[in-house]
């Protein structure tokens, strides 16, 4: 199964729900009338797009129906996947494709870090780079055991220290070892963190600052999201990112929820972009992400568009 298989299988539902609500706004006529427009503008939010995102696409599409002289809601539906695509933050680069980078993971628990920044390691060490681990979720001893499993699979070397070690302490020691080993990619896994406890944000900007004054290194700090969250997950990219100044994200468990549309809402207002989206347990389904592959697996396609009289076949 190629990959756009596996994003439109794993968006199935978000697809289905919003598609739902569309072939309801169709059923009462191809005017592009206010109705139309706000029912377009509600069936996004609804599929969790975000009311800042849903806005902005269906005032571009307005522009863009007007400038056209489009006839009807069909011809506008038809250049929906272009502006949902347009509407998602582009990366200037990829932080994974650097000649030379630390980059921590940050996240709450249960969003997939640990897995995550074991499978780009893998796929880092596949491609013939000099990848570090550092297990700084000192909280977690299942944290450091998984991590420790993902790099004797990748074959690569982990720092780690005994649970409830300061993390920070561990952030320090990784880039020293990195420095001392010739690492040229170092992944650093942090503890969960709930967005809404202020200490422990707190403690999570402490252990970033630590490692952006210590690495000589590009830092980057890359947010774990995930999808079933929903909106919830929207608060939580706006606080992590207004403590920590966040670089870009990784959206995992795309697969089998109906909410999908939130990594258009996290991008689109926090400006961040998308590095890699998770649609699975498998090395495999964690891809590069592309915005006009995910927009198509997002909405899909809409109600054929009714024959006209003219173009209808004769009865006689």
């Amino acid at each position: 199964m190629g990959f756009f298989n596996r994003i439109s299988e794993g968006l199935s539902r978000s697809r289905e729900k919003f598609s739902e609500q569309i072939n309801v706004l169709l059923d009462r006529g191809p005017d592009l009338d206010e109705d139309f427009w706000d029912g377009l503008e509600e069936a996004l939010i609804l599929s969790d797009v975000g009311a800042l995102a849903a806005s902005d696409i269906v005032e571009k599409l307005r522009d863009s129906a007007k400038r056209k002289a489009l006839p009807d809601a069909y011809s506008v539906l038809d250049m929906l996947y272009d502006h949902i695509a347009d509407t998602f933050t582009p990366a200037d680069e990829d932080v994974f494709d650097l000649e030379e980078a630390v980059v921590l993971f940050v996240g709450v628990n249960g969003s997939g870090k640990t897995t995550t920044v074991g499978k780009i390691a893998f796929d880092a060490t596949q491609k013939g780079r000099r990848v570090l681990l550092g297990s700084a979720d000192t909280f977690r001893a299942a944290a450091i055991e998984q991590l420790e499993i993902w790099a004797k699979r990748a074959e690569v070397e982990i720092v780690t220290r005994q649970r409830g070690s300061d993390p920070a302490s561990v952030c320090f020691e990784t880039i020293e070892r990195a420095e001392a080993s010739g690492a040229d990619m170092v992944l650093i896994d942090t503890a969960g963190r709930l967005h809404t406890s202020e200490d422990l944000m707190r403690e999570l900007e402490k252990v970033v600052n630590v490692v952006r004054k210590r690495s000589k290194a590009d830092v980057k700090t890359v947010l774990v999201i995930d999808a079933t969250t929903g909106q919830n997950g929207l608060q939580q990219a706006r606080q992590f990112n207004q403590a920590l100044d966040l670089d870009g994200l990784i959206v995992t468990k795309l697969d089998g929820t109906a909410k999908g549309g939130i990594a258009l809402a996290i991008s689109h207002e926090l400006g961040l972009p998308l590095y890699r989206i998770g649609v699975g347990e498998g090395i495999e389904d964690l891809r590069h992400f592309d915005p006009h592959e995910f927009a198509q697996a997002l909405v899909g396609d809409f109600a054929a568009k009714p024959t006209s009289p003219s173009t209808s076949p004769s009865n006689s």
